[in-house]
């Protein structure tokens, strides 16, 4: 009898002891990135029934079955999904600001507003040097109000594509240290003591992917994980201990357009998907504002053809240019406005032309057209923020669920301290009493 009680009392303490240092390691590491919490799962140990004594009481003490981690697999599947939704709005409405401030800081809208009112004020007086003088120069502010423009929404789709390219850079290198990961966790056995820590980095790298693209990931029963990118039906990015590549194309347009191994797949989520959306966003802006800039160059072209310059020749193109990028006032000077209808002569006060011009330009309407630009621009910014916010709260109430799970509670680790102490030392006072009671025996005999 003191021999089962000094036995079950040795297992107990060692219970209590290995409780101890898993609750001091949660404490240690209530400040890790990543860690999630650990207990000890404690089980009764089955003692030996006597073939003598098939009713005898068999009490064996408690062994320990593992160290378990404190994560929901669900909770942290979910924590990946809200927070790769919440990144991908978080990079489309950056990228959708850089392109509002292209267009706005540009000045486009009030260099049409100012070419056309030069227009209207030539009509008092068409062969005024000075008037004349500032239609050029009003049209020359818009020709580089537009090139400015364009060289802004360059500049944005650049830095879109720069960063894109780096989280693609980003995805490749999680994805080997995945594979090596999940190299390590095939070679460590259930009971291995860094089994913990591996899938601690495990979930991190996990978390850190979804971050840049939508992940899909099966569990596997020797705990590696494999994932796929782009959905449940992607493409393949770990399996095992290998790694396939992300790869990253970008179209004549400024879009982008992804591979893994050569194989197609489409990103719904993520920061780079968020990259990809804002450059499909620029993209769209930069066709309309090539509209604008492609109406004034054909309507005032026209209209300068069908008319005669202050001195009585035919009219000239004053824009040359196919788009924002490259309009450009060519005329030398003032007197090249064609104001006056073909036939007239040199200064002509009749304004019959420059009539036709307006009334063309009124009917292009550049400045309308710039104007509904900017405010789908702005009213796309203001929704995508709206979407941005409400999926950061859902993100950070997934997050909240999960940390209240799997983070470490200073508090309760306190109190786990004292249960597992008075535990260790219950234990130890029974193997005292064991120990007495062996003696007596002893000293009786």
């Amino acid at each position: 009898m003191a021999s089962d009680l000094l036995s079950i009392a040795r297992s107990g303490a060692r219970v209590a002891r290995t409780a101890l240092d898993v609750t001091s390691n949660n404490i240690a590491n209530a400040s890790s990135e990543g860690y999630v919490r650990r207990s000890v799962a404690v089980s009764e140990l089955a003692g030996t029934t006597s073939l003598s004594a098939p009713g005898a009481i068999t009490l064996a003490g408690a062994r320990i079955t593992g160290i378990v981690r404190n994560a929901d697999v669900f909770r942290q599947s979910e924590v990946r999904r809200t927070g790769s939704d919440a990144a991908r709005a978080s990079a489309e409405v950056q990228g959708l600001e850089n392109v509002e401030a292209a267009i706005e800081q540009s000045g486009v809208y009030d260099s049409v507003v100012a070419f056309e009112g030069s227009l209207k004020q030539l009509l008092s007086d068409p062969t005024d040097g000075s008037l004349r003088a500032q239609v050029v120069e009003d049209g020359r502010t818009l020709a580089q109000t537009l090139n400015t423009a364009s060289q802004s929404l360059d500049a944005a789709a650049k830095g879109l594509q720069f960063e894109a390219s780096d989280g693609v850079t980003q995805v490749n290198r999680i994805a080997g240290e995945l594979a090596r990961v999940n190299l390590r966790l095939m070679r460590a056995g259930d009971a291995a003591a860094d089994q913990s820590g591996l899938l601690d980095q495990r979930d991190a790298l996990l978390q850190q992917l979804s971050d840049h693209a939508d992940i899909t990931t099966t569990i596997n029963p020797d705990r590696t994980v494999s994932v796929m990118l782009g959905g449940p039906t992607g493409s393949a990015l770990v399996s095992g201990a290998s790694a396939n590549t992300l790869a990253m194309a970008t179209g004549t347009n400024g879009t982008l357009s992804f591979t893994v191994n050569s194989q197609a797949v489409t990103l719904g989520s993520g920061a780079i998907a968020g990259k990809a959306q804002a450059l499909l966003e620029l993209s769209g802006t930069r066709s309309q504002l090539d509209a604008v800039a492609a109406g004034i160059v054909t309507t005032i072209n026209t209209a300068q053809a069908s008319g005669v310059d202050l001195a009585g020749n035919a009219g000239q193109p004053l824009f040359s240019g196919t788009g924002a990028a490259d309009i450009a006032m060519v005329a030398s000077g003032g007197s090249a406005i064609a104001t006056a209808p073909a036939g007239a002569g040199a200064n002509s006060r009749d304004v019959g032309n420059l009539t036709a011009m307006r009334s063309a330009l009124t009917t292009a309407d550049p400045a309308s057209a710039m104007d509904t630009l900017l405010f789908g621009i702005s009213s796309a910014v203001a929704g995508r923020s709206t979407t941005r916010d409400a999926l950061d709260s859902i993100a950070g109430s997934a997050r909240t669920a999960l940390a209240a799970q799997s983070g470490v509670n200073l508090d309760d680790e306190a109190v786990n301290l004292v249960r597992f102490q008075q535990a260790y030392q219950a234990s130890a006072r029974v193997m005292q009493v064991a120990s007495d009671i062996f003696d007596s025996i002893l000293a009786v005999r």
